[in-house]
């Protein structure tokens, strides 16, 4: 299968290149891993979406399903796949796994050994599901004594909260006590370097003063701002770049109230305005331009925020054209720059089909944009 043909097919579908690596990687599965499952769907007994569900579940379990344990779970889920609920078939697809791994098919193991060859524990981040209040979940599953230490220092701190004059639920309490925690981790062995001489000599009032930066967690918010006399005033609500999600601006409010907290404020970068330089080296502020108007790589249907995206000359810059005196025909200037993931930048520089389309034309904003960029 040549490497570029999944963005060429999503391109076709319509859908991301990711979307499509992921069809092809669920449709091999099934054909050659689930094959009671493929022929349900061959038979229009079972949904494509759900049999694409248990592959997904397949694919990635954890550790790695043998051909052996996928064939064990198709054997069990392709008669009902098509006959019950989303919810009940996860929960089958799940317990069955789990079954065949209790099962212990090797005579040889240690027959112990098979309730503790999958290790359950996960600490993971749904950062694809972001409440409107600015808020995510956070999952895990920990060693029994891990959770209960963690269960009491969350009870301590949520107490002390409330000793010190805090009115918020006991929940929320806990759960800020969670970030306090991990920022106080984070920074605890550079606050504790020194000596014992340097930590005796520290007081309560200036401790503070000596502690690094916990962490660094950079957000990009931009807000419409206007002139109210000879005030700045911001609209309630921006663009947060990190999920392109809206954002208030109560709580990037919020985010810079503590006083450790790192703000830079970003001048105002005019979209409409044809920046360029004489090099082939992208000067900072065309490259915060061209991040800002396409906001995500350019090439159709891909969603890869621009931030993390290369900026690529849509026409091929041409080192030798000063010398030769020639015009450059790939110039560094706004017109001639767009954002391409690196898979995408990859598929343009070293694919035939891609040379010259006009996928590769960056799409323009074409409304004038203003505000400021909030880094914290």
């Amino acid at each position: 299968m040549a490497e570029f043909c999944v963005a060429e097919l999503g391109t076709v579908l319509g859908v991301s290149s990711t979307s499509a690596k992921k069809l092809i990687g669920h449709a091999l599965e099934l054909r050659h891993r689930l094959p009671r499952l493929w022929a349900q769907v061959q038979a229009g007994c079972v949904p494509a979406w759900r049999a694409r569900s248990v592959a997904e579940t397949t694919i990635h379990s954890t550790p790695s399903l043998t051909r052996e344990a996928a064939g064990f779970v198709d054997a069990q889920v392709a008669a009902v796949a098509g006959r019950i609920g989303p919810a009940q078939l996860d929960r089958l697809v799940a317990e069955t796994i789990k079954r065949y791994d209790l099962a212990d098919p090797d005579p040889a193991a240690d027959p112990e050994d098979g309730y503790l060859s999958v290790d359950p524990r996960h600490a993971t981040l749904h950062d694809e599901d972001v409440h409107f209040a600015g808020t995510m979940r956070f999952e895990a599953e920990l060693d029994i004594a891990d959770a209960l230490d963690l269960d009491r220092e969350l009870a301590h701190h949520a107490a002390q909260q409330k000793a010190l004059g805090s009115t918020e639920s006991l929940d929320v309490r806990r759960s800020k006590a969670l970030g306090d925690l991990a920022r106080t981790q984070t920074a605890l062995d550079l606050a504790m370097s020194g000596g014992v001489e340097a930590r005796s000599a520290r007081t309560p009032a200036t401790d503070g003063d000596h502690l690094p930066v916990a962490r660094e967690v950079v957000i990009h918010a931009h807000f419409d701002a206007g002139s109210v006399g000879e005030q700045t005033v911001f609209g309630p609500t921006g663009r947060l770049e990190e999920g392109q999600r809206l954002v208030l601006l109560d709580q990037v409010r919020y985010w810079c109230g503590d006083s450790r907290t790192k703000v830079t404020v970003k001048p105002v970068i005019d979209l409409n305005t044809e920046l360029s330089t004489p090099a082939y080296a992208i000067p900072d502020r065309i490259r915060d331009q061209v991040i800002l108007r396409d906001r995500t790589c350019v090439f159709p249907f891909c969603t890869r925020p621009a931030r993390g995206c290369d900026v690529d000359h849509v026409v091929e810059y041409d080192h030798h054209a000063e010398a030769d005196g020639r015009p450059q025909p790939g110039p560094t200037a706004s017109r001639n720059l767009a954002c391409l993931c690196r898979f995408h930048h990859r598929l343009k520089t070293h694919c035939d089909c891609a040379s010259g389309h006009p996928l590769w034309v960056a799409r323009r904003s074409g409304a004038v944009q203003s505000g400021v960029g909030v880094l914290v």
